[in-house]
């Protein structure tokens, strides 16, 4: 027999542990008894009432097989043809080995052939043993026996052996006589050594001894079932609260944003209330300008104010305001739901760590794309000339609205990297032309390329604008004895410029003389990147391969301090605003950032990246975005750095790739230019972490002229100019363009 499916009826019978419960006991033989009467009924002996030849299977269904051993014993005689064998279910081995569990072939209590041995003995009447044929008593006195095993289990195989002889003589345990007085005494009934006296199989059925049990039994089950439906209500009942739990979560969510939206609504229309005597005449300023640029996506101010003040008395809602330049703007109706994360990002801010619109620090001058100055910059200056006292008032109040709708405008007002110029510049005497690195000089005059063919090219920016040739020509080119990695211009002395190469080497270059000034060779190892401060000309920083960020006077010729680290250097950068700082990222996947004054142990360290830090960047004194080989760019606020560790960014920015190279990075008033392996260059904007804009790099076919994608190429390194629109960038075939945002 199978009980529950999964242990035969012999092995459970046979397990010493198995706590006795008189409802599954009595459950079980009242199973076999109904099929033993069944059986009777149609005139047919059944003689093998044995453990070993009972499986129940996970359905409860109790069935006959033959014994494993193939021997006689295990058959159905009928009354009327005794020893003749019919079989109550059809002799299918195929389906009694699938019968069979896997548990009782691989660990049965004892040999199947000793069992059946044992077995044959323990269930033999006495008028069996003495010779006669089996008959329907007989099967009642294995019943008895049966009934014995299921509520006597037994420790061990030898006083199973005693126990059984005992029984042969009526000689039950006491713990049986003293436990279950019915039980033993239904028992010795059932055994009783005269067929005559023994029961039979409907006095059985009828008996007190099964039918009060069956009765509790049924109750029993009954109470089971409805435990189980309890149960079943109850983990509906505790899913139902959970979502009822999780929805209320995300309604209270939901009921705080609108919230938030409420007030930050009536914020800027205080804010426009306190400008609205102002705004006219800003207006008549302005208004003229912004007709008269070309491309310009925004309405002008006049108009702008009139409609706003139209919203105001009306009580215009966005959702009634279809028409607005806010939705007829594709790029922010697919991009909205991350401006919203954004939005929220932003304003869940601490007010104390969001800088005011126009704090940025910068290297240099804004300049525009011809170098003589920002118009966007001087529009600025003269909006921040109105009133101040009072706009300090309301950013003290609002202070994440201004760097918000910074970035919103931005984003609005510019749709696509448009290409001023190409630099053809391929050398032919080299097999490569990857770029490695850019840099503008102190006034974005000229610009400088570098890589692997072992040369400083500079060129003239506005003049590759200005003039259309087929083949561009630098005003200088410089040869290095080995590959160059990154290059550097000294934001102070116009003409000199830094380079650092795969030996290890750092040199310093005059470029007007086209002549190496300096020389330093202490770097075991290929440099990877250098900086000049911004603050201090004579100061620089490099970062190398053997794992040490070195300080050089470049008067002195020699290092004047060194950082060591457990891991390769990658890049380094200074503070826009001070010598006294360095940031450099590593290839353990964090960025460090030091005071000098104290070269022991970093400041603070960032940690965000699952690759290589490939770049860092400072976007304004305590703001530094870092790139990786994990496709992300990371936006830190370093503000937060007495806590050692920054383990959370401001932003995370996505929508390059960058697995494997060094693809370039720039950032200039906001904006942030990154490389692409998809041979693309990609604009972000520090408000917003999805990009803004992107050019794709084509190889033009020499033989047909079409365009073609190259997956080979990729994206290898970009440079601002200055603070301005344009930037400068190269791909890893020494395509180098020069791009303005329009």
């Amino acid at each position: 027999m199978r009980w529950g499916g999964d242990v035969s009826l012999r092995h459970w019978l046979d397990k010493p542990e198995r706590p006795v419960e008189e409802f599954e006991c009595l459950h079980i033989f009242s199973q076999i008894v109904d099929i033993v009467n069944i059986a009777h009924s149609q005139g047919i002996v059944v003689n093998n009432v044995r453990p070993s030849c009972f499986y129940m299977s996970s359905f409860n269904h109790v069935s006959f097989i033959e014994s494993a051993s193939g021997s006689d014993s295990g058959c159905i005689q009928s009354s009327s043809a005794c020893g003749t064998r019919v079989p109550l279910a059809e002799d299918n081995e195929e389906d009694n080995d699938r019968n069979v569990g896997e548990g009782d072939r691989k660990q049965p209590p004892f040999p199947m052939k000793e069992v059946l041995l044992m077995e044959t003995g323990w269930y033999t009447s006495p008028e069996e043993a003495a010779g006669s044929t089996s008959s329907i008593e007989s099967d009642i006195y294995r019943l008895g026996v049966l009934l014995f095993e299921l509520f006597c289990p037994v420790s061990s195989r030898e006083e199973k052996s005693r126990t059984m002889s005992s029984l042969r003589h009526r000689v039950l345990p006491p713990q049986l006589l003293l436990r279950w007085p019915k039980a033993a005494s239904f028992c010795l009934w059932l055994l009783h050594p005269e067929p005559s006296s023994r029961p039979s199989v409907s006095d059985v059925l009828q008996s007190e001894f099964l039918a009060e049990p069956k009765d509790k039994l049924e109750e029993r089950e009954a109470a089971i079932q409805l435990r189980e439906r309890i149960e079943e209500q109850d983990l509906l009942l505790e899913f139902l609260l959970l979502i009822q739990q999780r929805e209320q979560e995300a309604a209270d969510k939901l009921q705080n944003t609108v919230s938030l939206l409420c007030s930050d609504i009536e914020e800027v229309m205080k804010h426009q209330s306190v400008q609205g005597n102002n705004g006219n005449t800003a207006a008549e300023s302005l208004g003229s300008r912004k007709r008269s640029r070309p491309g310009c996506q925004t309405q002008n101010a006049e108009e702008f104010d009139d409609n706003l003040e139209d919203a105001q008395n009306s009580s215009i809602m966005p959702s009634q305001a279809q028409g607005s330049l806010l939705f007829k703007n594709s790029r922010l109706m697919k991009n909205i739901k991350k401006l919203e994360a954004a939005y929220l990002l932003t304003r869940c801010q601490p007010v104390a760590t969001i800088r005011p619109l126009g704090r940025s620090f910068s290297r240099h001058s804004p300049v525009s794309s011809d170098g003589r100055g920002s118009v966007v910059a001087s529009e600025r200056s003269s909006i921040s000339g109105l009133q101040p006292r009072a706009q300090h008032v309301v950013a003290r109040q609002t202070g994440w609205i201004s760097p918000f709708l910074e970035g919103l405008c931005k984003y609005l007002s510019l749709s696509k990297l448009k290409v001023k110029a190409d630099v053809k510049q391929g050398d032919l005497l080299n097999s490569s032309n990857l770029v490695c690195s850019l840099s503008f000089d102190r006034d974005g005059e000229f610009f400088a390329a570098a890589g692997v063919n072992k040369k400083i090219k500079v060129f003239e920016c506005d003049a590759i604008i200005n003039k259309n040739r087929d083949i561009q020509y630098p005003v200088v080119e410089m040869a290095s004895r080995s590959k160059l990695s990154s290059i550097c211009w000294n934001s102070y002395i116009k003409s000199q410029i830094a380079s650092s190469n795969f030996e290890g080497v750092v040199q310093v270059w005059d470029a007007s003389r086209g002549q190496v000034v300096t020389e330093m060779r202490e770097h075991e190892k290929r440099v990877w990147s250098i900086d000049f401060s911004s603050v201090d000309p004579t100061l620089l920083a490099s970062g190398s391969d053997d794992g040490s960020v070195k300080l050089w006077s470049i008067n002195q010729g020699v290092s004047i301090g060194t950082i060591k680290t457990k891991a390769n250097v990658c890049c380094v950068q200074f503070p826009l605003d001070s010598s006294r700082s360095l940031a450099f990222g590593s290839a353990d996947h964090r960025v460090y950032y030091y005071d000098l004054r104290n070269s022991r142990v970093p400041l603070c360290t960032l940690v965000g990246h699952s690759k290589t830090v490939s770049y860092v960047k400072f976007v304004d004194s305590t703001t530094i975005v870092s790139a990786s080989t994990d496709n992300t760019l990371k936006l830190w606020d370093l503000s937060a750095c007495a806590s050692r560790v920054i383990d959370a960014p401001l932003h995370s920015f996505t929508g390059h790739m960058n697995v494997k190279n060094f693809v370039g990075l720039s950032v200039a008033d906001g904006y942030i230019a990154t490389g692409s392996e998809t041979n693309e260059v990609v604009i972000y904007h520090k408000a917003f972490p999805m990009p803004a804009l992107s050019y794709k790099f084509n190889t033009t076919d020499p033989v047909s002229g079409h365009e073609m994608d190259d997956t080979s190429q990729f994206i290898s390194s970009v440079c601002w100019r200055g603070q301005s629109s344009t930037l400068v960038a190269a791909n890893s075939t020494g395509n180098i363009k020069i791009l303005e945002m329009v």
